[in-house]
């Protein structure tokens, strides 16, 4: 049985953050480590001591973890960044919070015997005879040790300890990938082997001058040895101890929300009958108000879990290749029970959610390609643009005029005129895309505007089927966008205080442009009325363009496989990396690597000497899209050589040999989660159980349990039929409730569920045993 862990985990603001800068303030941003991998950072914020980051991230851990640490530094643009703070949170920690963290924590200092990273090779053994008592210990390897000099590397040796005894190993210089290959022993006196002691394994990184630095330890209780005279294998290497003091809040904090994930997943025989439910809700329901397996989910989620509840069904019907009838038979009883117009989709149902996070996961391909170009300009431009006249600044205004100061009438005609030219190159960009947008969301479209126009069909109610295209198409995907694209991937870091503002007076108008001009000179915010002539004239081209994304064939969707709908061969991931040339002599090394902008697809990664247009990505979000596209790779090596094989060795673990087995392990676990993420039913199918069984009891009660009244009416015509029966025989034939029968069906699938997880953890167990006593 699979585990599968996910951190969910969102950086929401720092305070009270100190200065390190002579001007008196920081550059703050966040680096995000699991077990000192870096996974993620946030977009730095210039010049404040209260940072608002609110960046979200998902991680998932397939090999679990140990640790989640924040590391809060300050950006310098000459020299090396200065580090202010962290915080660590345990595993343990983290899990123990139910609903997860959110809270602010004070950073604490960063010691550097605290921070520690890689694992070493041991093998340890108790020899008892007549003639002496010694423990042996074979240093074999470490990997992916701490770099301590300013080389980058370390200069690493072990050091056993139990009592009073210890041995030390031979120093290896210039690496973080020693192999030692030493057996080191320690003779006991007999008393000692009663003794419950802890036979300790440190590495050190030798300097020649100062003291030496700790690199990580290893602890193993004396008992294991005599339950297992023999113990080998690889072992984490922690800290020195728990030495982070809070500094009382001199250092700042961050406020955190955190919460961890963990599930077994089943084999996938154990998945299908509740995928079988879901698909029957969509494919053949008796009727759209019947109750069926997906209106019992809506029934028993939360607010709090509709938006994940809703991207995994998106994942399971994308999978089934049912996406577009699971997205109408909601939206169907959607529009259903919606009588006012006005209302309709306002609310956070699951058929809003659903169609939202649906335009996320096949769609963002298509809306980089429609609104990147004009993002980059706007970011680049950097105008100061303002329609309000409580926030115009005129000290901010020298870019607009050269002739002296400027008056508010002048920069608000210089604003309006720069916003009607960013909004018209927007819309012209999205109305000329109907070729682009994928046709499965032009197909979802089609059946929503179908069904809203069956609904309203009076001739007041003529624009409410445009509105509801338009209401997820631009108030749901590309306003947000363009508010905040660091979010979407559009931009690496987020915008600065300009350029927000900007983008913020760019999605507001683009949402009236998506109200097709309906709520104009209604709100509070009578100053964007300069921008009204130009959301007005373009509703007649936004609804041509909602007319022309719609005229499309049914059978175009199905023709696709479902998995190129989701996973299309389009670039995933672009940008400036450095190739290295292995081989061959290198006369100087820094020759080896070439700078080359490279192309990553589902398919392929390609590179060329210049791109059409730069685009800089970090490494960790490469990685985690190569990880991605990678996962079906069944030739994937457990191990390679992070250095190079130069001068007859290689300079990451200075081994002889070009075919040794490589020195690091291959780092393929971790990945960010965002749209690209694959389809994987089982874990997306645990994650529906799991909410279902939440809401088991409820479901029962609703559907299955009879109430003490009914029972007592039931009674009473029991008994009037029993006495007007010429046989006296009773009729006891009681009519099904509406949606018993589907009820009884998917709680005896949850009972199902349930049973087989008790039995696999049962197995577990017992495997576990079985290894502690047959070793």
């Amino acid at each position: 049985m699979a585990r599968n862990t996910s951190l969910y985990f969102r950086i929401v603001e720092g305070r009270s953050l100190p200065a390190k800068d002579v001007s008196g303030t920081s550059d703050p941003y966040c680096i995000v480590k699991v077990d000192n991998e870096v996974v993620a950072r946030t977009a730095t914020v210039w010049k404040n001591l209260n940072p608002f980051w609110g960046e979200e991230y998902t991680l998932h851990l397939p090999m679990g973890f140990h640790s989640l640490s924040f590391h809060v530094m300050d950006e310098d643009t000459i020299g090396h960044d200065d580090v202010i703070g962290k915080i660590t949170l345990s595993k343990e920690a983290i899990g123990s919070q139910a609903k997860g963290l959110d809270s602010w924590l004070n950073l604490t200092r960063v010691n550097p015997d605290e921070e520690v990273q890689g694992e070493i090779h041991l093998s340890l053994e108790l020899l008892n005879d007549t003639e002496r008592i010694s423990l042996r210990c074979q240093v074999i390897e470490a990997r992916d040790l701490a770099p301590r000099d300013i080389s980058g590397t370390s200069d690493p040796f072990a050091r056993v300890i139990f009592n009073n005894h210890s041995a030390e190993s031979s120093i290896i210089k210039k690496t973080r990938f020693p192999h030692w290959g030493e057996t080191l022993e320690l003779e006991l006196d007999p008393e000692e082997l009663s003794e419950e002691g802890t036979v300790t394994v440190e590495v050190w990184d030798w300097d020649m001058v100062g003291k030496n630095d700790f690199l990580g330890k290893v602890e193993i209780p004396f008992g294991c040895l005599h339950k297992t005279p023999l113990l080998e294998g690889w072992f984490r290497l922690l800290p020195l101890g728990n030495n982070e003091v809070d500094a009382g809040g001199k250092l700042g904090a961050l406020r955190l929300k955190v919460r961890l994930v963990e599930d077994r997943i089943l084999p996938s025989v154990y998945y299908q009958p509740l995928i079988d439910l879901l698909v029957e809700s969509v494919i053949s329901p008796t009727e759209v108000e019947d109750s069926s397996a997906l209106t019992m989910l809506e029934e028993v989620t939360t607010v709090e879990s509709r938006q994940d509840v809703s991207m995994t069904l998106v994942k399971i019907y994308l999978g089934q290749g049912l996406v577009v009838p699971f997205l109408d038979y909601l939206n169907t009883r959607e529009v259903n029970h919606t009588t006012d117009p006005n209302t309709l989709f306002r609310s956070n149902s699951l058929a809003s959610k659903a169609m939202e996070q649906f335009m996320k996961a096949v769609g963002m391909l298509y809306l980089h390609e429609v609104l990147k170009p004009i993002i980059n300009r706007i970011f680049d431009e950097k105008k100061y643009i303002e329609l309000d006249p409580c926030k115009i600044d005129l000290n901010r205004t020298r870019r607009i005029s050269f002739k002296g100061a400027v008056s508010e009438a002048e920069v608000r005609d210089s604003s309006v005129e720069m916003l009607q030219g960013y909004l018209t190159s927007i819309i012209e960009s999205i109305v000329g895309s109907v070729d682009q947008c994928p046709p499965v969301m032009r197909v979802a479209f089609k059946q929503l505007h179908k069904r809203v126009e069956e609904q309203f069909a009076e001739p007041e109610n003529e624009d409410v089927k445009y509105l509801a295209i338009s209401g997820f198409f631009f108030l749901r995907f590309f306003a947000p966008a363009i508010l905040t694209p660091k979010l979407f991937q559009l931009r690496d870091q987020h915008a600065d205080t300009r350029t927000s503002r900007t983008l913020l007076l760019l999605a507001k108008a683009l949402q009236s442009v998506g109200n097709l001009g309906l709520q104009l000179g209604h709100g509070k915010e009578q100053w964007m009325a300069p921008l009204h002539p130009i959301i007005l004239r373009s509703v007649a081209s936004v609804k041509d363009f909602l007319d022309k994304l719609i005229d499309i064939d049914h059978d175009i969707v199905s023709e696709v496989p479902q998995r190129a709908v989701f996973m299309p061969s389009v670039t995933v991931k672009e940008g400036y990396l450095h190739k290295h040339k292995a081989e061959g002599p290198q006369l100087l090394s820094r020759f080896a690597f070439k700078k080359r902008y490279f192309w990553l697809t589902s398919e392929t990664l390609s590179y060329a000497k210049t791109p059409d247009w730069q685009n800089v990505n970090e490494l960790n979000q490469w990685l985690s899209a190569i990880r991605k596209v990678s996962i079906y790779n069944e030739r994937m090596l457990p191990s390679f050589h992070p250095g190079a094989h130069r001068s007859g060795k290689w300079t990451c673990c200075l081994q002889a040999e070009r075919p040794v087995t490589g020195c690091s392990r291959t780092h393929s676990a971790v990945t960010l989660g965002d749209w690209s993420d694959p389809l994987d039913p089982d874990v997306e199918t645990q994650t529906i159980y799991k909410q279902l069984l939440q809401g088991r009891d409820k479901l029962r009660k609703k559907y299955l349990e009879v109430p003490d009244a009914d029972q007592t009416s039931s009674n009473k015509e029991k008994k009037i039929s029993s006495d007007s029966h010429p046989d006296g025989a009773e009729c006891n034939v009681q009519p099904l409730k509406p949606g018993q029968s589907v009820a009884a069906r998917l709680l005896a699938v949850i009972e199902d569920l349930e049973q087989a997880h008790a039995t696999f953890q049962c197995r577990e167990k017992e495997d576990a045993t079985s290894v502690i006593l047959n070793p």
